[in-house]
């Protein structure tokens, strides 16, 4: 009951301040088409506010055609457009309220014949502006699409304590977040496997999340990515949206079937998926452990089904070991300063938010807010993690100054 009388507040905010952005923004325009412009954004108003639930029957039940993916993928991004366009409005009225207390009090104090009549309202500017702002964010979106299977390769240098010799220069190519569900464009998806290939890597890693919901959704693609192949082999783990946990199963048996076909179709591809266990990776005499545990995260919000002292068990301790752990919220809570021969730890799951900037001198994205390493390389003594952005998406259709990853990892010997 809570929830729902938030949400009716929060439309209510929302359809208030983002049409009234628009009537005033508008009000210098000459009837009727002002009128007819009213008319048609509260039109395709109501539509976008409405999408949002839309998308989320549609994506659990299968979209019936790309053109109802595709609208009502735009509709939401003109939802998110009137958030901004709300935001602005609202902080304008802000401040009206300060200029009004500030007003009120002057007067007050003012003698009653040199007191004016300084009355506040809404400036057009302002509409203007909110219209601006939400109009070059649904633009920025829908430009986001269109970079979606712009891959990128993310080269990275990590000095290892204790790395036997032989692993010295160890090529690793990281994979995080397919989410196959979402694709809907093979040859793309071919060209970012075949640039990961290009690479030449000695082993490559996969850290979780293969589908959106459901195992078929990588069938289409299974033979596209059967093609990764390295010298030490394939390896993968689970991510929090392989478990099927985000649907309505008929039945606990359908769930659990579910997840054992995604199991199966990772080792048609010639994945070795790691479950709770460890690895021995072989090279000219020298041995390194690879761990993989399942899905665990440090939120509440998110599954716990790993288990990292199984996958530790039996394990030399002084020997180095990468873990595999989708969530990288399973870093800072149970692997830091509690298991140092995990010297490195490869994590996906936040994919950037999909939408931020990066440059040499800033960084930021909104999922900032809710994880403290959510891309990128991070380091706290002698351990590392390594924060994929994803190869997929998820929700947006788009990825905005947070293009799509691959990573190489190159591993060598600290001095």
């Amino acid at each position: 009951m809570r929830t729902l009388l938030f949400l009716l507040i929060f439309f209510g905010w929302l359809i208030y301040y983002a049409f009234t952005a628009v009537y005033t923004g508008l009000s210098g325009v000459d009837e009727p088409a002002r009128q007819l412009l009213l008319a048609a954004f509260t039109g395709i108003g109501l539509c976008a506010l409405i999408s949002p639930l839309v998308y989320r029957r549609l994506s659990d039940n299968g979209w019936p055609s790309a053109l109802v993916k595709y609208t009502v993928h735009t509709l939401i991004a003109v939802f998110l457009g009137q958030l901004l366009m709300a935001a602005v409005m609202f902080i304008g009225d802000l401040w009206i309220g300060v200029k009004a207390v500030f007003t009120g009090l002057h007067t007050a104090w003012a003698a009653p014949a040199s007191a004016e009549n300084t009355a506040i309202s809404r400036s057009p500017f302002v509409g203007q502006f909110a219209m601006l702002s939400g109009g070059l964010l649904f633009l920025s979106l829908l430009y986001g699409v269109s970079r979606r299977y712009r891959y990128q390769v993310r080269t990275v240098r990590i000095p290892v304590d204790g790395l036997p010799e032989a692993f010295h220069g160890l090529r690793i190519v990281q994979l995080s977040d397919i989410h196959s569900g979402s694709f809907d464009n093979p040859n793309a998806v071919r060209r970012g496997v075949d640039k990961a290939m290009s690479l030449a890597p000695d082993l490559i890693l996969f850290s979780g999340d293969l589908v959106n919901n459901r195992a078929d959704e990588f069938k289409p693609y299974l033979t596209i990515f059967a093609h990764l192949r390295a010298p030490m082999g394939v390896y993968s783990v689970l991510g929090n949206h392989d478990y099927g946990d985000y649907v309505r199963w008929p039945s606990s048996a359908a769930k659990q079937e579910n997840l054992h076909r995604l199991m199966q179709y990772q080792r048609q591809a010639g994945w070795r998926l790691l479950l709770n266990e460890s690895a021995t990776l072989h090279k000219d005499g020298d041995t390194l452990t690879l761990l993989g545990v399942e899905n665990w995260s440090g939120r509440a919000a998110f599954s716990r089904y790993g288990s990292l002292e199984q996958a530790l068990s039996g394990t030399p301790s002084d020997r180095p070991a990468i873990l595999l752990s989708h969530d990288p919220s399973h870093w800072t809570a149970e692997v830091v300063g509690r298991h140092p021969q995990i010297v490195l730890t490869l994590s996906g799951h936040t994919h950037g938010m999909q939408f931020g900037i990066e440059s040499r001198w800033f960084k930021w994205s909104p999922v900032q807010y809710f994880y403290k390493q959510w891309a990128g390389l991070y380091q706290q003594g002698r351990q590392f993690l390594y924060v994929n952005r994803g190869f997929g998406f998820l929700g947006y259709l788009g990825r905005l100054g947070m293009p799509p990853e691959i990573t190489l990892l190159e591993l060598v010997r600290a001095q």
